[in-house]
């Protein structure tokens, strides 16, 4: 049987949440009044279809525009990805709208492309923060979630692909050299979600071939702490039966990893590659959503 998810799962961890969201809010709304609606850039996903309709008819705000079109983002929020996620982005796109409403800083600069940069960045931290906590800030973000969710699709290439949208409508209503500043926001908000996101709890995978595989496993399990998988493999020129040490370590861990393996073989063959998820209670850093 299926057990309900836990939407609170400590005072703590709710506190911190709220935080993050209350956070996200803040610094997005400073762009999106600051930097974005002076400058008549857009942003990304249902944020950038609101400031361009809000654009050509002021008297729609923006807030309420994007409350309205998160309503079917919701729906699909609490039918793909879980109670806990749907509640605390109800929360996130809440805090956004009435952050739009009373937060207003003069941030802009003489320089479009650097009020492009400047935006992509804010965007990217509010974002960022966001998905962090155990919400987001609704709109692209939940259709984002639930891609890496079912098809581990990064959420910054979500995001930049359901932007064409959003670049076409600004095209159109704005400018071609508005269109291009925002992709410039567009872009720079995407990777910097990815760096905050997944980027700095990203997990290595690492292959070990070497006679004395045995001292290199035991030293891994003592000194680094981390599992390892024993694979039987064969030499694809001489036909010779090899072990195959395989494990994930955190980033930090990798200087440690090659010192132990150069201390007991130097001519050990290693192969380290970069992983987008790994599901583990103590190695994993797949987001809690």
């Amino acid at each position: 049987m299926h057990n309900p998810q836990i939407i609170f799962s400590s005072p703590r961890q709710v506190v911190k949440d709220i935080l993050l969201i209350a956070a996200g809010s803040v610094v997005s709304a400073i762009a999106i009044n600051g930097i974005l609606i002076p400058s008549k850039f857009a942003a990304g996903g249902i944020t950038g279809i609101a400031l361009v309709i809000h654009s050509l008819y002021p008297v729609m705000r923006v807030e309420w525009l994007y409350i309205i079109m998160n309503i079917p983002m919701f729906a699909a929020a609490w039918m793909a990805v879980g109670r806990r996620f749907f509640f605390f982005s109800l929360v996130g796109a809440g805090s956004l709208a009435l952050a739009i409403s009373l937060i207003h800083v003069p941030l802009t600069l003489q320089d479009p492309i650097l009020n492009a940069l400047l935006g992509g960045i804010l965007l990217g931290v509010s974002v960022g923060a966001t998905l962090r906590s155990s919400g987001s800030q609704g709109g692209m973000d939940i259709l984002a979630v639930m891609l890496l969710k079912r098809f581990s699709i990064s959420l910054g290439n979500t995001i930049l692909f359901v932007n064409a949208l959003v670049l076409t409508l600004a095209a159109l209503f704005f400018s071609i050299e508005s269109s291009l500043y925002t992709l410039i926001v567009i872009y720079v908000s995407s990777k910097v979600v990815n760096i905050l996101v997944t980027g700095l709890s990203q997990r290595k995978a690492v292959f070990i071939i070497s006679p004395r595989w045995k001292e290199i496993s035991d030293e891994i399990l003592r000194d680094i702490r981390r599992g390892v998988t024993i694979l039987e493999g064969k030499g694809g020129f001489m036909g010779k039966p090899e072990s195959i040490i395989y494990t994930v370590v955190t980033f930090p861990e990798i200087g440690d990893l090659k010192s132990l393996i150069r201390r007991i073989d130097p001519d050990a063959f290693v192969v380290i590659s970069d992983t987008l998820e790994v599901m583990n209670y103590r190695i994993g850093n797949q987001p809690h959503w």
